[in-house]
């Protein structure tokens, strides 16, 4: 019998998510925060090698869906959470949620180096985007056809797009998704008249677009960002089904401290604080 009871435990145990065995902490989502999450979790853990933290993407949809389900206990986002979210985490935990900013970040817009624009409005994005605007001629470029390059819809940064520069309308049917930032960046880079968009960290080998707003192009410039001036500046986030405690809570106090800010500068983001 007590075998029986001692196995039946073992098991249980080991249904468990990673998150729930004492000395790791999980962390999921964001295809955008998953290189800075990687390097917050290999500098916390040079500190507190007793602790194990693991980090992987799949989008900011997909970690809130762990999150919702209990195999995560740290979802990584580069959006808001949704209503619909926070009532699927109450309907299951009775909570909606701790939402914790944890770095900042400018989504840019990348056109191939190769290409004369250097500047678009946010409704010539959104033409673009949309499919009204189809050649680059329509805004000042060259007589060639816009191969558009976006995220797929479980990406933070696709719904941020969205949001804020699409006004919730649908993108252009002609939009090739691809399944992360780094391939957005590489597909731009060898695409002389395509168009792509992502976190300011990745624009190495393409040319980021500024923003016209009136007579002033702004960049996406670490003052910029910081300040909100930038026109498509956003929080990173992390979500957590209640407030931080036990390992979590010192993964996520490394990442909030100046040497976790550190990391956030390096890797190509911007501080919170």
């Amino acid at each position: 019998m007590k075998t029986f009871i001692g196995s039946l435990i073992a098991g249980l145990l080991l249904a468990l998510p990673l998150s729930a065995h004492a000395g790791n902490v999980t962390v999921k989502g964001s295809d955008t925060m998953v290189i800075l999450g990687q390097r917050w979790a290999e500098e916390f853990m040079k500190k507190t090698p007793a602790t194990k933290v693991q980090v992987t993407g799949g989008g900011s949809g997909v970690g809130l869906a762990a999150l919702q389900n209990g195999t995560t206990e740290i979802a990584m986002s580069s959006r808001e959470i949704k209503d619909a979210e926070k009532q699927k985490l109450r309907a299951r935990y009775n909570t909606t949620g701790q939402e914790i900013p944890v770095a900042k970040d400018g989504v840019t817009f990348y056109v191939n180096e190769g290409n004369p624009v250097t500047a678009l409005t946010v409704e010539q994005l959104r033409g673009i985007y949309v499919g009204d605007v189809t050649n680059w001629k329509q805004v000042g470029g060259p007589d060639a056809p816009i191969i558009i390059y976006s995220r797929e819809n479980s990406s933070g940064t696709y719904v941020f797009v969205k949001d804020h520069v699409l006004d919730g309308e649908d993108y252009a049917a002609s939009a090739q998704t691809l399944p992360g930032t780094a391939a957005v960046v590489n597909a731009v880079s060898k695409e002389k008249n395509s168009i792509g968009y992502g976190g300011s960290a990745y624009a190495k080998g393409i040319k980021e677009l500024k923003i016209k707003k009136g007579n002033e192009e702004i960049s996406p410039s670490a003052e910029n960002i910081k300040t909100g001036k930038y026109p498509l500046s956003r929080d990173l986030y992390f979500y957590l089904r209640n407030k931080p405690a036990g390992e979590a809570k010192a993964f996520i106090d490394f990442a909030l401290s100046p040497e976790g800010q550190a990391v956030v500068t390096k890797v190509g983001y911007f501080p919170v604080k």
